[in-house]
């Protein structure tokens, strides 16, 4: 993988995992509650459930790539066009919301653990998403492995920074999320809204 893809997977990475999905929502509600330590095992439980999800995709995307690699054009636009759509759903999105789970406290490791791989595997939306999303940055000219394990390897740490950061500093940005919601989720669409933009140009040129 070229050094500049890279570093746009990078950027278009950190983006994904500040949209406040499942697990950020859990690890920014955890770490209110039992504190970032614990919630780090919430956040362990969420990357595993993202690596299942991203070995799913990848293999899947792998496949398709050396047997049909034409395909390639097509999931594109695929891809662009779901972030499109992701996009404009974020931009008229209700601010977070933090108000107090039914759930009784949950205190055991184990517990926490489940959470987190549940949240990031419960939503099948994710699996597509992560099927069009990393489509962008696979070349089918080069090996496909290592492509799989440095962006397998990047996202999953940029996903436990960011869930981390948030769980650290919850107490202190819950009331902020609240009232700024809707801007965060407005700068957030228009990240996904640059993506698609940008993968569209590619199909083009």
């Amino acid at each position: 993988m070229a050094f500049e893809v890279w570093g746009l997977f990078v950027v278009a990475a950190f983006g994904l995992a500040c949209v406040p999905g499942p697990n950020a929502l859990l690890a920014l509600s955890h770490g209110a509650q039992y504190g970032y330590k614990k919630t780090i095992w919430t956040i362990y439980g969420g990357i595993v459930g993202f690596f299942v999800l991203i070995t799913v995709s990848m293999l899947g995307l792998g496949a398709v790539l050396e047997t049909k690699p034409q395909l390639m054009v097509g999931l594109q636009w695929l891809g662009a066009s779901y972030l499109a759509w992701l996009g404009y759903k974020l931009f008229s999105a209700p601010a977070l919301s933090l108000a107090d789970s039914n759930n009784p406290i949950v205190l055991l490791r184990r517990d926490l653990f489940r959470q987190g791989c549940f949240a990031a595997l419960s939503n099948p939306k994710v699996l597509l998403f992560f099927t069009a999303f990393l489509a962008q940055f696979i070349d089918p000219q080069k090996p496909f492995i290592p492509q799989f394990v440095v962006i397998t390897l990047t996202f999953l740490c940029i996903e436990f920074f960011v869930e981390f950061c948030v769980a650290r500093v919850a107490d202190k940005v819950k009331f902020v999320l609240v009232t700024k919601g809707r801007l965060f989720n407005q700068c957030c669409a228009g990240i996904f809204l640059s993506l698609a933009a940008i993968s569209i140009y590619n199909t083009l040129v």
